[in-house]
C-alpha cells in the first residue's frame, strides 16, 4: 500500500534570504515538504512551471504577481498565503473563486518601518549621502561630492495623510519643517491634528522642496503623479516614494530626473526587481532602494511567524486569518 503523498509548500520571495531564521518551521516541516524560493521567478510562465507541484504557496506580498492567469495554472492549489492582508499584485478573488483558501497575515510595525524608509531616503537626497559614501570608497573623500541642503525651514508636502503620511509629518515637523498636505479625502480637521497645513496638490508642489507619496494605489490614485504635476514642482525639489511606483507617471519621471531638474528617491518601481540598467539606474540625481520599507526584522518576524500558524491551522483543517471576497 502506497503511503499518501506529503503536502508541498512552496515560500516564496524571500530575496533578503530572511524567512528560516525569522519564525520556527519546524511543526511545518515534520508535517510537509517545505521549499524555500529565494530568487525572482522569470516571468508567469516560469512562475506556473515551478509551482504546478505545490499544494500550498506563502507568498511575500508586492513581490511575485498572481493573476488569474497564474493561479488558475496550479491546479494543485489549495492555500494560498499572503503576507498583510492587501495585495495589489494578488487576485484574491479569482483564487477564492477557485476554491482556493487565501489567508493573511499580521503586518507588525510595517507603517513604521515604511515611514522611517521615507526619511531615510530623504535625508539621503538631500545630504547626497550616497555619493558621499561611494566617493571615500574610491578614495576621492569630498571631490566630486555635490553639496546638499538644510532640511530645518524647508517645507515638506506630504500627499496622502494616513497612518503612514502622519508619521512622516512628524518626523518631518522635528526636524523644523514646514508641512503642507493633499489628498481627495483630506479634511481641514485631519490635516491640523497631523500637524499639517491642507492646500490644494497645485500649491502643494508649487511651494514644496519636497514631495512625499504616501496614498493607497487604487484607479483614483493610478498616476496622481503626471507631467503637469512634475512640471509644477521646484527646481532641485525631492520626490519621494515609498508608496507604490504607479501613484506616478513613470515616463514623465524619467524625463524630469534625466533633465536633472528635480530628485528622486524611491524605492518602489513599475517592474520590480528593478532591471539592470533601467534609467532610473543611470540619472545622477536619484537615490533608489530595493522596496525595504517594510522590510525590517520586526515585520518579517510576524509575516513569517504567521504564515506558519496559517499553514498549520490549514493542515488541521481549521484555517485561521482568512480572507473573503471584497476584503
Amino acid at each position: 500500500m502506497t503511503e499518501p503523498q506529503r503536502t508541498r509548500i512552496a515560500v516564496l520571495d524571500d530575496w533578503q534570504q530572511v524567512a528560516q531564521s525569522c519564525a520556527d518551521w519546524t511543526p511545518l516541516q515534520a508535517r510537509a515538504d517545505v521549499e524555500f524560493i529565494a530568487s525572482p521567478f522569470n516571468g508567469e510562465d516560469d512562475a506556473a512551471k515551478r509551482l504546478a507541484d505545490f499544494d500550498i504557496v506563502l507568498a511575500v506580498r508586492e513581490r511575485t504577481p498572481f493573476p488569474a492567469s497564474l493561479s488558475s495554472r496550479l491546479p494543485k492549489l489549495k492555500m494560498f498565503g499572503m503576507t498583510g492582508a492587501r495585495a495589489a499584485l494578488i487576485d484574491v478573488a479569482a483564487m477564492i473563486d477557485r476554491g482556493v483558501t487565501v489567508c493573511y497575515t499580521g503586518g507588525g510595525p510595517s507603517g513604521a518601518t515604511t515611514a522611517e524608509m521615507a526619511l531615510g531616503l530623504l535625508l539621503a537626497a538631500a545630504r547626497r549621502i550616497p555619493q558621499g559614501d561611494a566617493a571615500v570608497r574610491a578614495g576621492r573623500f569630498q571631490s566630486g561630492v555635490p553639496v546638499g541642503f538644510l532640511l530645518g525651514g524647508k517645507t515638506i508636502g506630504v500627499i496622502g495623510l494616513g497612518r503612514i503620511g502622519a508619521l512622516m509629518a512628524r518626523y518631518c515637523r522635528a526636524l523644523d519643517m514646514r508641512v503642507l498636505a493633499w489628498s481627495q479625502n483630506l479634511t481641514d480637521e485631519k490635516a491640523t491634528a497631523a500637524g499639517a497645513q491642507r492646500v490644494t496638490k497645485e500649491e502643494l508642489l508649487a511651494s514644496s522642496d519636497v514631495v512625499s507619496l504616501h496614498l493607497v494605489l487604487s484607479d483614483r490614485t493610478r498616476g496622481v503623479i503626471g507631467t503637469a504635476d512634475l512640471a509644477r514642482m521646484k527646481s532641485g525639489a525631492i520626490l519621494v516614494n515609498t508608496a507604490r511606483a504607479a501613484l506616478v507617471d513613470e515616463a514623465a519621471l524619467i524625463e524630469a530626473v534625466q533633465s536633472g531638474r528635480i530628485f528622486a528617491a524611491l524605492d518602489v518601481f513599475t517592474v520590480e526587481p528593478l532591471p539592470a540598467g533601467h534609467p532610473l539606474t543611470r540619472a545622477p540625481n536619484t537615490v533608489l532602494t530595493p522596496h525595504l520599507g517594510y522590510s525590517a526584522l520586526e515585520v518579517y518576524e510576524e509575516y513569517y511567524r504567521h504564515s506558519v500558524e496559517n499553514a498549520l491551522a490549514f493542515l488541521d483543517g481549521k484555517p485561521i486569518r482568512v480572507l473573503s471576497k471584497g476584503q
